[in-house]
């Protein structure tokens, strides 16, 4: 009569022993679920620590500080090389400056003087190059401030009224390209809380490269939502085209005086402030599309 109880007995003690069990590995579980958020988060060098003795709870806990641990130092060798490069960008734009503006002083000398139409075709070339080299140094520089400046100044802004003052800004750039945009814009306007003047030089950025490639014309729309379309036929675009225009450096025709950064300056500076922007290409036109969520 004895065997069943003790056998009962020992069955609960062993469901009592995994209950326990099963408690305390839970608990070690949301404790190493909690840290691990909070070094994601915070990136903290402090490691992920729980009460438990359990011996596959701390395995797990070691194996996750171990990658911890090299994610970190993973980071910083990205983070060097990303300040260096910086650097160097910021440098080699400056030092260009002073060279590029000797050399545009000495042109100009030459312009004044009595010349050969050969010579002058060859000095007109030498500026056409001398100038595109000018703008490389200017986007240069600017790109690595936008990239090493992470902090922009937030404020209620009318993205109607800043998108009016680029349009105008660009009119008689518009008016040489013989271009005459069609503009549709809400009744009201549509506010958001952004940099203004990062918002400004994304649209400078984006209608300068419209003007560039277009056929001649422009469209540009804006939505009641806020979505903003940049749209112009550009027959000589293909798909693989657009799918890298907002690449570092990328230019679709290198004869064209153009950098290939103002897309990607255009590109960071959205993704910097939570925004989307995206290019596709039908029937001939090209379409930039930007969007900030409330």
């Amino acid at each position: 009569m004895l065997l069943p109880w003790i056998l009962c007995v020992a069955l609960a003690i062993a469901l009592i022993v995994v209950v326990i069990k099963n408690a305390l590995l839970r608990k070690s579980m949301e404790e190493i679920y909690t840290d691990f958020e909070r070094c994601i988060k915070e990136d903290t060098n402090v490691q992920i620590s729980i009460s438990s003795g359990d011996k596959t709870a701390r395995q797990l806990a070691k194996a996750i500080n171990l990658q911890l641990g090299e994610l970190r130092k993973i980071k910083q060798q990205y983070s060097n090389g990303d300040r260096e490069l910086k650097e160097a960008i910021t440098n080699i734009s400056h030092d260009l400056r002073t060279p590029l503006t000797a050399i545009c002083g000495y042109l100009d000398l030459l312009e004044k003087q009595e010349l050969s139409e050969d010579t002058e075709r060859y000095i007109e070339q030498i500026r056409n190059r001398t100038e595109v080299l000018k703008e490389l140094t200017e986007e240069l520089f600017r790109y690595s401030v936008i990239a090493s400046t992470p902090a922009l100044t937030y404020e209620k802004i009318n993205l109607c009224r800043i998108l009016e003052e680029s349009l105008i800004s660009f009119e008689g750039t518009m008016q040489q390209a013989d271009i005459a945009p069609e503009i549709q814009m809400p009744n009201a306007p549509v506010w958001r809380i952004l940099d203004a003047s990062a918002v400004a030089r994304i649209f400078g950025n984006l209608i300068n490269n419209a003007i560039r490639y277009s056929d001649g014309d422009l469209s540009v729309r804006m939505d009641a939502d806020g979505r903003i379309s940049f749209i112009n036929t550009a027959k000589e675009l293909s798909t693989v085209e657009v799918g890298k225009l907002f690449d570092r450096f990328y230019t679709v025709d290198s004869a064209r005086k153009t950098t290939g950064l103002g897309l990607s300056i255009a590109k960071t500076l959205v993704e910097q402030m939570n925004g989307s922007i995206a290019a596709s290409y039908e029937n001939g036109k090209l379409n930039i599309t930007i969007f900030f969520p409330l």
